[in-house]
């Protein structure tokens, strides 16, 4: 097990590497620059834009300026200013006075605020509670689906799982706002505060639903291939309840398979809160990331790949982490 997940650990890092470069050559490869407006905006004076690229680093040839980027740089007052490698994700170039981990990590000022009332707080909120969602409904419909094979339960689970699986969550956000907001007026249509756990209800319940209906599936091929093995025939023929051997030996074979299925059901959840965060007005990352790519925020958009980068390689590598604790084969090896 230590082997395992020491393994893939020291991928971390070529992979935040890889990510980093590609990245970045896509930033460069795109036309125009972070300080270029609109047609409606007034430009910025080409001799103000030539100081701002100088000050930044802008005007340095490509490979310099990811190194800087990522490794660091001496400043004007002859000390090492550390870059990614030390946490420092650099300034925003469009939110002036302001580091980009500023702009993810930063608390706001009030009575009871804490890490989870920043912008990368409401974003992990937002994915614990879709996935924790997805998870403790999705794994017993899929139990119960099995159990009830060829029934109208079984049907009706099944079906209501190919409609998660085939509408988009944004679809499915739209459709939540019209009816509980609009309908029945159970949530106001634009949301003042996330305070508490009621807010945030609905978007959970609608951003995992794909999950959960993928979760429900998953558990159901799972748990009918699990049946027919044959130390389930032999557990029935000892003469054991019908409940230890559904709970005892098939439901935790099952889950087995159905835990490495999580990984990219987290990294899902991760990337795709963008969208919904934007229709619910949450005021996570997902939402400054969009605007970033119009604004050519270069370091904004950096600094939220690499953040969804480092958090999709520590979801997986707790995935191995919990897998290894289900199977005991992973756990000698």
């Amino acid at each position: 097990m230590t082997g395992l997940l020491f393994r893939r650990f020291i991928w971390f890092f070529p992979v935040i590497f890889v990510i980093s470069l590609i990245t970045f050559a896509l930033m460069k490869l795109a036309p125009g620059g972070p300080w270029d407006r609109d047609a409606e905006s007034k430009q910025v004076d080409p001799r103000t834009q030539k100081l701002l690229d100088q000050r930044f680093g802008l005007d340095r040839p490509l490979p310099e300026q990811y190194l800087r980027y990522m490794v660091g740089y001496p400043n004007a007052k002859g000390s090492f200013e550390c870059g990614v490698v030390c946490g420092n994700l650099g300034p925003s170039y469009r939110q002036r006075g302001k580091n980009v981990q500023d702009i993810f990590f930063g608390v706001p000022e009030g009575d009871g605020r804490n890490f989870f009332h920043s912008k990368f707080g409401y974003s992990l909120r937002l994915g614990l509670l879709s996935l924790s969602f997805a998870v403790v409904v999705g794994i017993p419909l899929g139990v119960l689906s099995a159990l009830r094979q060829n029934t109208s339960v079984d049907y009706i689970i099944t079906l209501v799982t190919n409609v998660g699986v085939a509408v988009p969550s944004f679809v499915v956000a739209f459709f939540a706002i019209i009816v509980f907001a609009v309908g029945l007026h159970l949530i106001p249509v634009v949301q003042k505060s996330w305070s508490g756990i009621t807010p945030w209800i609905v978007p959970a319940m609608v951003f995992g639903f794909g999950t959960l209906a993928q979760t429900a599936r998953f558990t159901r091929s799972a748990m009918l291939e699990v049946m027919r093995q044959e130390f389930i025939r032999a557990a029935r023929s000892k003469g054991l309840r019908e409940r230890v051997v559904i709970w005892k030996h098939t439901v935790r074979n099952m889950l087995i398979p159905v835990v490495t299925n999580l990984g990219p059901a987290l990294v899902g959840l991760i990337t795709g809160s963008i969208v919904i965060e934007n229709i619910f007005g949450i005021p996570g990352i997902g939402r400054d990331f969009v605007q970033s790519i119009g604004n050519r925020d270069y370091s904004l958009i950096m600094g939220t790949t690499l953040l969804y980068a480092v958090l999709i390689v520590l979801g997986n590598l707790s995935v191995d982490v919990l897998y290894g604790l289900i199977d005991p084969r992973v756990r000698s090896e």
